[in-house]
Formats: structure tokens, sequence, C-alpha cells
């Protein structure tokens, strides 16, 4: 073998060894405490040994531990749920419109959950009845949990049991809200759009109401919110409008903080443990040096 070749065949093993000794320095220090495990992360991220997408999954399933099922849920007041006693086509409307693939039923009281509905079943009946099935028949158990079930316990009794839905049930009994396997899976890998998710059209990202205000998506690119609001907010270090307010803010807003930028005033409305998601917008009347 000659020299040239013997030199070459060695670079990808120094390579490998050096990629090792860069792991092996990262992780050198045990972790005491989550924030210094997440400290070896970033470092890792700073270092070029994972990339931007795999540290935000892996500080998401991190902080899967820490939440419980009342910070994700879907609320009692945004559920699609359905009266068993709901004729056939009134149901059928519901499933379609929704484009859901799972639904509580619940009885003449709403915090009476007969079941869920997957609409899967619901077509089947269909066919096997030759007409409208008996809704009763098709009903699966309703899993009920706690608001303060933790989702990493959570997520492991959805994959045991193969269910996908729970109905959370408030310290009353009643029923608070529902959480689906997405949304628990979505605090690791982030927004999980399905095909009847609305399209990322940026102009649904802003929403004008009746008093003058508006409602923007923290996800609003910078850009196109400049070019809304004839706005000059930079775009060179973030590239949304939640991450410019949160930088601006100095540390993640919780809900019913507010920040005033320039002639903006912005009103966190929404927010979870890992990003802020929605502000009400105010928008100042120029002073009147600026009106002149």
């Amino acid at each position: 073998m000659s020299e040239d070749d013997s030199r070459q065949s060695q670079e990808p093993q120094e390579k490998r060894r050096s990629l090792f000794e860069r792991i092996s320095a990262a992780f050198s220090g045990e972790p005491d405490t989550r924030g210094e495990l997440l400290a070896i992360l970033r470092g890792a991220q700073g270092d070029g040994l994972i990339d931007n997408d795999t540290l935000r999954m892996m500080e998401g399933a991190i902080s899967v531990s820490e939440l419980s099922v009342g910070d994700v849920m879907v609320s009692r007041s945004q559920m699609v749920s359905l009266p068993i006693d709901a004729d056939f086509p009134t149901l059928m409307t519901e499933i379609i419109e929704s484009g859901h693939s799972r639904f509580p039923v619940h009885g003449d009281d709403k915090d009476e959950i007969l079941g869920i509905l997957l609409a899967k079943d619901m077509l089947r009946g269909v066919f096997a009845d030759r007409g409208a099935p008996n809704v009763h028949e098709l009903l699966r158990p309703a899993v009920l949990i706690p608001e303060s079930k933790k989702l990493n316990v959570l997520l492991k009794e959805f994959r045991l049991s193969h269910n996908h839905m729970a109905i959370v049930i408030d310290e009353y009994g009643g029923v608070a809200g529902l959480v689906t396997i997405e949304d628990v899976l979505e605090q690791i890998v982030g927004e999980i759009d399905d095909e009847h998710d609305d399209a990322g059209d940026d102009a649904g990202l802003i929403a004008a109401q009746a008093d003058g205000q508006f409602i923007v998506d923290a996800l609003t690119p910078i850009e196109d919110f400049n070019e809304r609001f004839g706005a000059d907010f930079p775009d060179d270090g973030y590239d949304t409008i939640g991450g410019l307010v949160t930088e601006a803010i100095g540390h993640l807003p919780e809900t019913g903080e507010e920040l005033a930028l320039d002639r903006f005033v912005f009103r966190v409305i929404r927010a979870d443990a890992r990003r802020v998601q929605a502000f009400q917008l105010t928008i100042l009347p120029p002073s009147p040096e600026e009106a002149g």
C-alpha cells in the first residue's frame, strides 16, 4: 500500500475518533439536574454534534415528564362531541365537517360520556347495516383520566393500551376536556399537521377583530408582519414575531404579559411551557410629531 493510500485510509478513522471524542467530551460531566442536562445538550448542538431539530425534540422529551394533561388538553369548550340520540344525518354531518377521526359520545348530560365513536366504525356500520347503524353498538370504551396525570405516564398508557384518546375529568367529576396521543407527541416533535388542518396560509395567521385589534399567531413571519402593518422589525435574528417578542421580553412569556414595541402592543393570550402561541395586537395611534 502506498503512503498516500495509507494516509487516506487513516483519515476516516481519525474523523470517527474525533467525533467520538467530541461526544464523550460533551457528556463527560454527569448532570445532576435537568438544567445541567439541557446545558450539555445545547452545548452539543453548539458544537455541531446534533442539529436544531434534534435538540428541540430532546428538550420536548424532557419537558413531557414535567407537564400534566391539563397543560395540553383540548378544553371542553373546544371539544367536538356527539349526542347519542342524534339522527344519522346529523352525526354524519358533524363527522365530515370536523375532520376528526374520534368523537366522545354523550347522553342527555354532556358530562355523561357513553363511549368513543370512531369514524371508521361508523362507515363499517353503514355498510354492514345497509343504512343507518345502531350507534350504541359501535361505541368503544372511553378512558377517563384526571387533569393532574403526567404526560409521560399517559404516553406509556397510550402505547400499552393502543388507545389514542382519553377524556379528562376535573376534580368534581365533570368533563374538563380531552387529550389525544397527537397532543402528547406534539410536545416532543412540535406541531403535527394532517390533511384536515388549515394549510400554511400566512393570511390566516393574522385575524382582525371587530374592536380594531388583531389576533396574531406567534409563528407569523416577521417579514409578513412588517408588510401587513407597515412595520420595520428586523428579521435577521429571528424568523417569527413570537421569537422577536420573546427575545425583547427576555424570558418565555406567560399568558397576560404585555410588551410595547414601537407603536405595537403585544399581549400574550396563549402560551404553554415551551413557547408563546398567540398575541392580541393593539396598534397605537401615531404621536403628534409623527402625524405632523
